[in-house]
């Protein structure tokens, strides 16, 4: 286990060094800084912005943000996929919605939603979007799913209605809900700085992006697109260690999350 670890480890490194090796000769051979700075300077300026108590400041409010509008999309996903799964005039009502929000180009949304609400809110709104429509689909996939075995011993128990949806639908579809989630979550984060960049609420990392393009500060571009890079695989890696199957957590395992029974 631990040679193929140092294996994927040592892999995983040049693969790195190679690419960031790329980005400097390309750097080199542009001699133009304010297009495409050099690796060093961007991490020397990422490190800089470490030091600035503001940086942590701006990344904990967007990050605030897009939590809000994700935990509001999670919330309207699940509740719309029981809706859908359970009442035929709900499924036909809200599957046309869901689509259009699929196949609506971000940008749009962004520029729309912009006209109805407060700058400040925006990015809340777009990352609900950008979630509720996977985590809905994920919802409606996992009651279709259902072990119909467990379903009927539900009924020879008499558990009732309320009991059964506890302890055996909603642990049959958890899974599915956190499998929506995990990839909700990058999209939320991306769509909602990307509402930052076009909507400019104060203290914002898309505030301080759209203000290093304005002003040509490449490197801090670079830096703060280096802060958003890194942030989205840290909220990945985390949500992965809190419900990996690894973990053997109830609801992470689909083979799991009916046991207690």
């Amino acid at each position: 286990m631990k040679a193929v670890f140092k294996t994927k480890w040592a892999a995983y490194s040049a693969a790195l060094l190679f690419w960031l090796g790329f980005w400097h000769i390309c750097a080199v051979k542009a001699e133009l800084s304010f297009i495409l700075p050099k690796p060093l300077e961007v991490f020397k300026r990422f490190f800089e912005l470490l030091g600035h108590f503001a940086f942590y400041q701006t990344l904990l409010i967007s990050l605030l943000r897009v939590t809000v509008g994700f935990l509001g999309g999670l919330f309207l996903g699940v509740l719309s996929g029981f809706l859908s799964h359970r009442f035929f005039w709900a499924r036909s009502l809200i599957s046309p919605m869901m689509s259009v929000i699929k196949a609506t180009p971000v940008a749009s949304f962004i520029l729309v939603v912009i006209l109805w609400i407060e700058r400040g809110g925006v990015p809340s709104f777009i990352s609900l979007l950008m979630v509720l429509p996977i985590v809905w689909q994920n919802t409606v996939l996992g009651l279709e799913k259902r072990d119909p075995a467990l379903g009927e011993m539900a009924q020879v128990f008499r558990l009732g209605k309320w009991r059964t949806l506890l302890r055996v639908d909603l642990p049959q579809v958890i899974p599915f809900i956190l499998s929506a989630s995990k990839t909700g979550m990058g999209l939320s984060w991306k769509a909602g700085i990307a509402a930052e960049v076009l909507a400019l609420p104060a203290e914002s990392v898309g505030e301080m992006i759209h203000n290093a393009k304005l002003y040509l500060e490449t490197v801090d571009l670079y830096a703060w697109t280096l802060a958003i890079i890194l942030t989205s695989v840290l909220l990945e890696k985390l949500f992965s260690a809190l419900f990996s199957p690894k973990k053997g957590g109830r609801y992470a395992d689909p083979q799991k999350a009916v046991q207690g029974l």
